[in-house]
């Protein structure tokens, strides 16, 4: 498992090998197969004929090749056959062990630095990956700066899949011509279809958030989008027809500063999380993305109009977090758990808590072993911005 904290990752192009055997920033790779050549030719120098070691200097350039780079392994190739010689050398003649033995040092040298070639070469194909993997993840969850848009926020981005870096799960906050949008949504599968979706509904969402004055009109724009890339990738017979995806949306007009809207879209309803406790948003909520044909004639999904006070926060995940089992295969209680933190600590309520506490409360209830991609993120707007109570629309 994987996670990808906001503005976290290191820079694209920035990944190196792993570095191992480190002391005080200098690499001592080289360390441990000189240690056991040393080691082979003193013990065989301190025991008798029936027990003769010398030999065993062939695996010295096979150490070398696990964790040296190339050319120190070929040092050891050169320098393990050379030891052997001068060791046998100064041997008695009735201790030597012979020409069979040196020609088995040096064929196990060469192998081993043909064996190094390869790993490194597997290395850098790994590290190209984990750099093109890197430039879908910033497409995908780009870095959002310090109270972008008036809000503090906070995500935090779970694989299941260990060597993964990003999947369907994506969010993003941009601001507008009519206030500040977030979105946060989840793409139906796994791999680089899910992906390719959930790019191209975030480009959607930033054009349309920031140009559309009507919140169901961005909902409208993604659905359209959705739809169209449906339709390509069924036409390209990388798709079988049924991808949809999941959203909620959020709005933070600067002419209410004390409210916020919403439309959930088949998506788990967003908690408003503040110091007095836990509140869910009500099951009001249209299609996923991708089943625009079933909505019925009556219009597009409706609009919530949320009444924030100071110090509330909007807390959004998906169904990794509401679907993380434990061993008696019980849900987390999402709900539930944040209440009574909240209760305990009114400081968990804080975007950067909060998001904290979800993950860490989310991997101890499934042993962390998540069977979905998980993403949970965090909105409020800061301190001194739309503190003022907006209009009672909907009930506590």
């Amino acid at each position: 498992m994987r996670a990808v904290s906001d503005g976290g990752a290191s820079p694209v192009g920035g990944a190196r090998p792993p570095q191992l055997l480190r002391v005080r920033g200098r690499s001592v790779t080289w360390l441990p197969p000189l240690l056991l050549l040393v080691g082979i030719v003193l013990v065989d120098f301190r025991t008798s004929s029936d027990f003769r070691i010398l030999s065993w200097i062939v695996l010295v350039p096979g150490i070398a090749a696990a964790i040296c780079g190339v050319w120190g392994t070929a040092v050891y190739a050169v320098l393990a056959p050379a030891t052997y010689i001068a060791a046998d050398a100064v041997l008695p003649h009735e201790y030597q062990a012979g020409l069979p033995d040196l020609v088995l040092a040096g064929i196990g040298g060469v192998l081993a630095t043909l064996a190094c070639v390869v790993r490194v070469r597997g290395e850098q194909r790994m590290l190209h990956m984990q750099d093109v993997a890197e430039t879908i993840r910033r497409t995908v969850l780009r870095p959002l700066p310090p109270g972008w848009g008036g809000l503090d926020h906070a995500a935090v981005y779970l694989s299941a899949d260990s060597e993964a870096r990003v999947g369907g799960d994506f969010y993003d906050i941009q601001t507008g011509l009519h206030g500040t949008r977030v979105i946060l949504g989840d793409v139906q599968g796994k791999g680089l279809g899910a992906v390719e979706a959930a790019a191209a509904l975030l480009g959607t969402f930033r054009e349309a958030a920031y140009h559309e004055a009507d919140l169901t009109a961005v909902a409208l724009r993604l659905e359209v989008r959705m739809q169209r890339h449906i339709r390509m990738r069924t036409a390209l017979g990388r798709e079988e027809g049924d991808r949809f995806a999941t959203a909620v949306l959020l709005g933070f007009p600067e002419e209410r500063p004390g409210t916020m809207d919403a439309v959930v879209l088949g998506h788990d309803a967003p908690l408003v999380v503040g110091p007095d406790g836990v509140r869910p948003l009500p099951p009001e909520h249209g299609l996923p993305l991708g089943y625009g044909e079933l909505v019925p004639a009556d219009g597009p999904p409706p609009v919530l109009r949320v009444p924030l006070a100071p110090g509330e926060t909007l807390l959004l995940t998906t169904d990794g977090v509401t679907e993380a089992r434990d061993d008696d295969g019980t849900f987390y209680p999402l709900t539930t758990d944040v209440d009574a933190a909240v209760t305990a600590d009114p400081a968990i309520a804080r975007p950067a808590r909060l998001v904290a506490f979800v993950r860490e409360r989310t991997l101890r209830h499934c042993g962390g072993h998540l069977a979905d991609d998980t993403t949970v993120f965090a909105v409020r707007r800061r301190v001194g911005v739309g503190t003022e109570v907006g209009e009672r629309e909907w009930g506590d």
